[in-house]
């Protein structure tokens, strides 16, 4: 039942980076994608003071929505970053090697939980009206399609350790020989491929809660919204920036 909710909610959502980008992440690995993410995160910033700016002016609705659609599209490049970079190095875009230590505490396969973002709005934007209220709805179905996921990966981990622990060990009481455990080490391998699914899913997820959103509010609201989002994530990194350096006893 999960995995089918999953699914629709995934479909028609996601679509996959190639060409020369990818082959140049592919190439670089992890410092190719911490200079995407530094000139992402610089471009993030610009539109974000533009977000703010427009709201705090009380500029009319049709600028406010070509602020909130560029905020978008700009907002949603992280994604395309991420599933390219994911093709070379699944588990570094999942550890969150790019962020801080305090930020990765906070990290869902790779990236926030989309669940997260209807705690953060939902007390800014009520009351809601009438129309609105199917975003209730959409709360839970993404709070089920979390589970699901989570319970996948779980599952997998599980899958992973119980493979390696199949390996042999060597006659003298010590971790076997790579060469005799090789089997177990390339189907163990082989299941790891299947971190990017997820990780391209979870992104999927984002995506998907952060679209329906924005349709259920209204230019205004979703504004406001965007810019609670980004606020939420800088203090959160504020925080990453500070922690090494805090008072210790």
């Amino acid at each position: 039942m999960c995995y089918n909710l999953v699914i629709n909610l995934f479909q028609g959502i996601f679509i996959s980076s190639t060409g020369d980008q990818a082959q140049s992440m592919n190439g670089n690995g992890a410092m190719a994608f911490d200079v995407e993410y530094a000139r992402w995160l610089e471009e993030h910033n610009r539109q974000t003071n533009e977000l703010r700016t427009a709201i705090n002016s009380h500029a009319g609705d049709i600028e406010l929505r070509t602020i909130v659609d560029n905020f978008v599209t700009q907002f949603n490049d992280i994604f395309r970053l991420k599933a390219i970079a994911a093709k070379a190095d699944s588990c570094q875009i999942l550890s969150g090697m790019w962020k801080t230590p305090a930020e990765r505490c906070f990290m869902w396969i790779g990236g926030f939980r989309p669940s997260e973002l209807f705690k953060l709005l939902l007390s800014q934007l009520e009351p809601l009206v009438e129309q609105q209220m199917d975003i209730y709805s959409f709360q839970q179905s993404c709070q089920q399609a979390e589970e699901a996921l989570s319970q996948g990966m779980d599952a997998l981990q599980q899958s992973v350790s119980e493979t390696l622990a199949n390996g042999s060990p060597s006659s003298s009481g010590s971790p076997g020989n790579v060469a005799n455990n090789m089997g177990q080490i390339t189907m163990a391998m082989g299941k790891l491929g299947t971190l990017e699914g997820f990780l391209l899913q979870a992104d999927n997820l984002r995506q998907r809660t952060l679209e329906v959103m924005l349709q259920i509010l209204t230019t205004r609201q979703s504004a406001r919204a965007l810019l609670a989002i980004s606020d939420y994530f800088s203090r959160l990194r504020e925080l990453g920036s500070l922690w090494p350096s805090r008072p210790r006893e």
